[in-house]
């Protein structure tokens, strides 16, 4: 189809999406990227977020990911990420466990490896947590 992109959604462990879509949003480095078949060929870091799918049959796919490197083609995009969580898997009561075990390790840090270790670590829990809401609210 002209009007459609391959799209590949991989994390470290296992591939998340593999499919054709009309659009995708998700947080490049510098702000949110909306990529559209035909996209000007690009590459740069995104931060952690929501990847927003809207599939070739009009659904909409949703993934988490912990930040990562986004390859964009006139026909392919390609999202590889440490971590990347499909939106049904997400669970609210372990990201806010995990959120508040990130804010602890940063009250209790000693080093400044130990404190950017542990903000690093809270700035993907916010974003989980954030992304899990606007997932919720799309159901």
């Amino acid at each position: 189809m002209a009007n459609t992109i391959h799209v590949d959604v991989v994390s470290a462990e296992e591939s998340i999406f593999s499919g054709e879509a009309r659009f995708v949003a998700l947080p490049g480095e510098a702000g949110e990227l909306g990529i559209y078949p035909r996209h000007t060929p690009l590459i740069t870091r995104i931060r952690p977020g929501a990847v927003r799918i809207e599939t070739a049959d009009g659904g909409e796919e949703f993934v988490f990911v912990a930040g990562g490197i986004l390859e964009v083609q006139p026909n392919a995009v390609t999202v590889l990420s440490d971590t990347a969580i499909r939106g049904k898997d997400l669970d609210d009561e372990k990201a806010a466990k995990a959120k508040a075990a990130a804010e602890e390790a940063l009250k209790n840090a000693k080093s400044d490896i130990d404190i950017a270790m542990a903000q690093s670590e809270l700035a993907v829990m916010a974003a989980q947590i954030a992304a899990l809401r606007k997932y919720r609210q799309k159901k």
